[in-house]
């Protein structure tokens, strides 16, 4: 199979195809006439495999990890479980900055409704944002950004 034809099999871009390619996921063959890649149902499958993977939040590095340890005649499983048990708590922390920060922004909005746009005017840039409450409450950080 070529490029396109691998990729409409797997419902991707050729590009993708082509991405996974250079970063080494995949390994065609070349055409000794044309020098095109063909690629074969070994590819194809693991190229579905690349994309279940990625719907569970690996990261290509992680993937060539497991690809590696499989290629190497080596249960990837035990790799796999530890980097989802150690991912998993900080996805659930996430998920409450996400919540909080919703919860900040309704109650912007809410507080707004009522207040009239004004123009900078040299002194203030919006007044929507600083007549926003600034308590410990109404104004975590996200992670790795301050204040």
């Amino acid at each position: 199979m070529k490029v396109t034809e691998l990729a409409r099999s797997a419902g991707v871009t050729a590009e993708t195809v082509r991405h996974y390619t250079r970063q080494g996921l995949l390994t065609p063959q070349r055409d000794p006439d044309n020098g095109y890649q063909l690629y074969d149902q070994r590819d194809l499958g693991r190229l579905r495999f690349i994309q279940r993977a990625r719907t569970l939040g690996f990261s290509l590095k992680e993937i060539a990890e497991i690809l590696d340890q499989a290629d190497q005649g080596d249960s990837p499983c035990p790799l796999v479980r530890d980097l989802l048990a150690a991912r998993l708590p900080r996805i659930h922390a996430q998920i409450r900055e996400l919540q909080a920060l919703a919860e900040r922004m309704e109650h912007a909005l809410e507080d707004w409704s009522q207040m009239p746009d004004g123009a900078p005017d040299g002194h203030s840039i919006c007044r929507l944002i600083e007549h926003t409450s600034d308590g410990a409450h109404d104004c975590q950080a996200a992670p790795g950004r301050s204040v």
